[in-house]
């Protein structure tokens, strides 16, 4: 079921949505050679609690923290360690996610390590793009998989893989609602798009293969062909016109 959030109930992921933008630029701050990625879910679990907030992804289905921290190849779920310290020329891709007040927000972001190669830089840089040329498409009347073709075509044409075994989703009061998000596919397919309607569209992006497997953990998703991945996600809400509000972006105003 797609729930359709109303005037007062957009408020709360507003607020939620600001909140976690604020948690994300300080995670930012600390992600650097030598700090490990649990150091920086600690602090991330410790400025949600601070604000008042719960971590969604801490205990979810069994996860063991409140950010996922995935290196390089990992393209999702990485799990925070101490024995991950981060390296210069490396890529991190951080998602996280919280409740306030009842209302869930998520978003992710990939960063380079130090010095990092002209490619990685433009892997992230074209991945960034994706989320904006997806969700510029996200406008009522809409179908869903507008979305994930306008990502798919911007991706492809830059020469890379699309990951299509995880999407994005529905949210609201909870962190995985209907309807999912892929990011490849035909237009004009699935649900059609109304205002109220809150999706989490997350583009995961490769330099080779769009194929993944899992890693022993049970949580661990990597590229198949070992190539590097970056991941950037918001909260966004579907209005009555123009392209969405990205709730996870407080003031972003569309082109």
């Amino acid at each position: 079921m797609i729930f359709i959030k109303n005037a007062a109930q957009l408020d709360r992921m507003r607020a939620a949505g600001q909140l976690l933008y604020e948690i994300m630029q300080k995670l930012r701050e600390v992600i650097r050679p030598g700090e490990t990625t649990a150091a920086i879910d600690a602090y991330a679990e410790e400025l949600i609690r601070r604000a008042g907030a719960v971590p969604s992804f801490l205990d979810y289905r069994g996860y063991p923290a409140s950010i996922c921290a995935s290196v390089d190849d990992e393209v999702v779920h990485g799990i925070p360690s101490v024995r991950q310290v981060l390296r210069s020329g490396s890529i991190l891709s951080v998602d996280c996610g919280l409740v306030l007040d009842g209302w869930q927000a998520d978003s992710a972001f990939t960063m380079g390590i130090g010095i990092i190669s002209p490619e990685l830089e433009r892997l992230i840089r074209v991945t960034e793009q994706c989320f904006f040329e997806g969700a510029r498409q996200a406008v009522s009347g809409n179908r869903i998989s507008d979305i994930g073709h306008a990502v798919q075509t911007l991706a492809e044409s830059q020469g890379y893989g699309v990951v299509r075994d995880l999407t994005g989703h529905g949210i609201g009061r909870n962190m995985h609602e209907d309807p999912s998000v892929p990011n490849f596919g035909e237009p004009g397919r699935g649900a059609r798009l109304r205002a109220g309607m809150t999706l989490a569209i997350e583009p995961m992006i490769s330099l080779g293969s769009w194929q993944v497997k899992e890693m022993d953990d049970g949580w661990t998703i990597k590229t198949l062909d070992g190539s590097s991945c970056a991941h950037y996600e918001h909260t966004i809400a579907v209005r009555e016109d123009g392209p969405p509000e990205v709730l996870t972006l407080p003031g972003y105003t569309w082109a």
